[in-house]
C-alpha cells in the first residue's frame, strides 16, 4: 500500500452489477463531516438509520439505510460509515463520487482489511482467512476459513510460539548467568520439552496442510493420445459436457479448464489435446501447451485406450515421463473386458476405468486424494495458505536443528540461536514479523472494499 493510512477512504463493497443493495463503505477520520454532508448529522452508533443522501446541490442521490461505527469498535478500528442503497450501479457510484468529493479517496483493494490488521482488530492470519472464507469454493473450505478468522489457527500458533519462548528463556538465562550453576545441556526436562513442541508442532502442520488444500487443491492435467477418451474422463468427473467428444481424433486442439470438487478437495483439471507427432500449424500448438500443463500439474492422468495398447503402458510411461508425478488411466475397458480397479504397486500406479459407464472412477477419485495426502474436512480442518505451510516447515527445520546441537553438540548457543529463528518463522505467519512487501502482496489479493 502505498497511500497514506491517515487518508480517509471509500469503495463500493458490493459485487459490481444490479441488485437489491449497494453498499458504499467509509473509513477514517472524516466520516464524521461526510455523514453530515450528506445527510445533515452523524447517526446513532451500530443503529440502522433511514437516511435520504444528497449531493452538493443538495438534490437528492439516494435513499437507504445508513450505520455509523465509531473507532475503536469497528471492523477496520476507525470511524467507520456503512451507506446500504438500491443496488444499480450507476446509483452506487453517484454516492461513491459525492464521497470522494468530500474528503475520501478511493480504496486499494484489500485496504480495509490491512487496517483492521494494522490496528490489531485481526493478525495477519486471520485476515488472510476473511479472504479465504470469501473465495471458498466448498462447504468444507468455507467452515475451515471461518475457524481460522476466528482465530483458531492463530491460536495454536500463538501456543506454541509461547512454549518456544519459554524454552528459549531458560536456555539463554542459563547462557547469560553461568555462575547460577543452571546446567542447561545436561537437563534432560529440556529434550522432553523440545519433543513436545515437536509434537505440537507435527499436529498444526497436518491441519494447516489440510487447510491448504482446502484452498488451493491440486491441478490435474488429462493427456494421452487422440481418441482415447480424455474428453469423456472430463465430462464424467464434471458431470456434464465440458468438453466436446467425437470419434474424429483431435477434436480437442486448445487447454479445457475445469473446477471441480471432491469430498471437498479442488481439483482443477485440464484436458489437453491429444499427444501426437503433429504437423498442422494448430496441432503442434495444442500439442506444446499440453506439454506446458504436464509441466506444472499435480498429478497426469495419462489415458490410453485398452483396446488398442498393450499392458506394458506403466512401463513405457516410466520411460517417457521419468520423475513426473504420472497415473496411467487404462479406459475403454466396457469394450476391451479388462475387469476395474487400482494398481498401486505398479510404477508408475495403473487405474482401470470405462469414462463411459463411469466405472472405476470412484478408485480414480479416491486416487487422487491420497496423492495429496487430502482427508475429508473434519471439525478441526483449519484455513492455511502456502505460506503458513512453508513457515510451518521452516520451525520444524528449525526445532530439529536446536535438538541436534543440543544432544550431538551440546552447543547451547546454537541451540537457542535455532529456537530464535523457529519463534520468528511462527510470527511471519500471524503478522508479528513481517514486511511491507508481505503485507502489499497479501492485500493487494483482496476485493475493493473488503
Amino acid at each position: 500500500m502505498t497511500n497514506s493510512d491517515n487518508d480517509t477512504i471509500a469503495a463500493v463493497a458490493t459485487p459490481p452489477g444490479r441488485g437489491g443493495i449497494a453498499i458504499v463503505r467509509v473509513s477514517g477520520a472524516l466520516v464524521g463531516n461526510i455523514a453530515s454532508a450528506l445527510f445533515g448529522n452523524i447517526p446513532r452508533a451500530r443503529t440502522a438509520t433511514f437516511v435520504h443522501v444528497r449531493d452538493d446541490a443538495e438534490q437528492p442521490l439516494d435513499d437507504g439505510l445508513a450505520l455509523y461505527f465509531p473507532a475503536p469498535h469497528s471492523f477496520t478500528g476507525e470511524d467507520v460509515l456503512e451507506l446500504h442503497g438500491h443496488g444499480g450501479p450507476v446509483i452506487a457510484d453517484m454516492v461513491l463520487e459525492r464521497v470522494l468529493q468530500l474528503g475520501a479517496r478511493q480504496a486499494e483493494p484489500g485496504e480495509f482489511s490491512q487496517r483492521a490488521f494494522l490496528n490489531d482488530k485481526m493478525d495477519l492470519a486471520q485476515a488472510e482467512a476473511l479472504a479465504d472464507l470469501i473465495d471458498s469454493g466448498s462447504k468444507q473450505a468455507a467452515r475451515a476459513a471461518l475457524r481460522s478468522l476466528r482465530g483458531e489457527f492463530s491460536e495454536r500458533v500463538n501456543e506454541l510460539s509461547q512454549e518456544i519462548v519459554r524454552l528459549r528463556t531458560f536456555v539463554e538465562a542459563a547462557i547469560d548467568f553461568p555462575e547460577e550453576e543452571l546446567d542447561v545441556l545436561a537437563d534432560e526436562k529440556i529434550v522432553v520439552q523440545l519433543d513436545e513442541i515437536a509434537m505440537q508442532l507435527a499436529e498444526i502442520r497436518q491441519r494447516a496442510q489440510q487447510g491448504c488444500l482446502l484452498r488451493d487443491g491440486m491441478t490435474v492435467v488429462i493427456a494421452g493420445k487422440p481418441n482415447a477418451g480424455k474428453s469423456s474422463l472430463l465430462n464424467r468427473l464434471a458431470g456434464y459436457d465440458a468438453a466436446i467428444v467425437t470419434h474424429i481424433p483431435g477434436t480437442t486442439r486448445d487447454v479445457v479448464r475445469e473446477r471441480i470438487t471432491v469430498d471437498g478437495l479442488p481439483l482443477h483439471v485440464l484436458d489437453t489435446a491429444g499427444l501426437t507427432d503433429a504437423t498442422d500449424v494448430v496441432e503442434k500448438e495444442g500439442v506444446r501447451r499440453a506439454r506446458d500443463a504436464m509441466a506444472s500439474a499435480d498429478r497426469i492422468l495419462l489415458v490410453v485406450d485398452t483396446v488398442d495398447t498393450a499392458e506394458d503402458t506403466a512401463d513405457n510411461a516410466a520411460a517417457e515421463f521419468g520423475d513426473m508425478p504420472v497415473t496411467v488411466i487404462r479406459n475403454k475397458i466396457d469394450l476391451s473386458g479388462e475387469p476395474a480397479g487400482i494398481e498401486n504397486e505398479s510404477m508408475p500406479p495403473v487405474i482401470r476405468i470405462s469414462a463411459k459407464t463411469g466405472t472405476g472412477l470412484n478408485e480414480l477419485r479416491r486416487h487422487l486424494k491420497e496423492c495429496v495426502g487430502f482427508q475429508a474436512a473434519g471439525t478441526g480442518t483449519l484455513s492455511a495458505r502456502r505460506r503458513h505451510v512453508q513457515a510451518l516447515d521452516i520451525v520444524d527445520g528449525h526445532v530439529k536443528e536446536a535438538r541436534h546441537q543440543l544432544v550431538k553438540n551440546a552447543a547451547g548457543e546454537l541451540m537457542a540461536e535455532e529456537l530464535r529463528l523457529a519463534h520468528r518463522a511462527l510470527g511471519e505467519i500471524t503478522g508479528e514479523f513481517t514486511t511491507e512487501d508481505l503485507l502489499s502482496s497479501i492485500f493487494s489479493t483482496f476485493c475493493i472494499g473488503k
